[in-house]
């Protein structure tokens, strides 16, 4: 079965954290997972929910900073396998078009 989960990583800072956040998702290429970064945070998808875990792990691990904020959340669907791109292309068929606004939406 495919789990899917959102992970965010945040260091306390007043100057961007791409370079930390850069560093969290580098440490996900140390995994079997799959991942998708986003404005606000990264989709992974992994067979098990320990690799999950252990990629969040290492994620905000990698991260300097005296304070972390760090956010998982998961999906663990035991009754079907589905991943990311078909909980997206589901609710696509709901609306009957992409699912953002602006160029791709309409």
């Amino acid at each position: 079965m495919t789990v899917v989960a959102f992970l965010s990583v945040a260091p306390s800072t007043n100057d961007s954290m791409a370079p930390e956040v850069a560093k969290a998702v580098a440490a996900l290429d140390e995994f079997d997972v799959s991942y998708e970064t986003t404005p606000m945070g990264t989709t992974i998808e992994a067979e098990t929910v320990g690799e999950i875990f252990a990629a969040a792990q290492a994620a905000h691990e990698a991260v300097d900073g005296d304070r972390v904020g760090t956010f998982l959340k998961i999906d663990d669907k035991r009754t079907k396998n589905t991943d990311a791109a078909s909980k997206v292309e589901a609710v696509e068929a709901e609306l009957g078009r992409v699912a953002r606004s602006g160029d791709g939406g309409s």
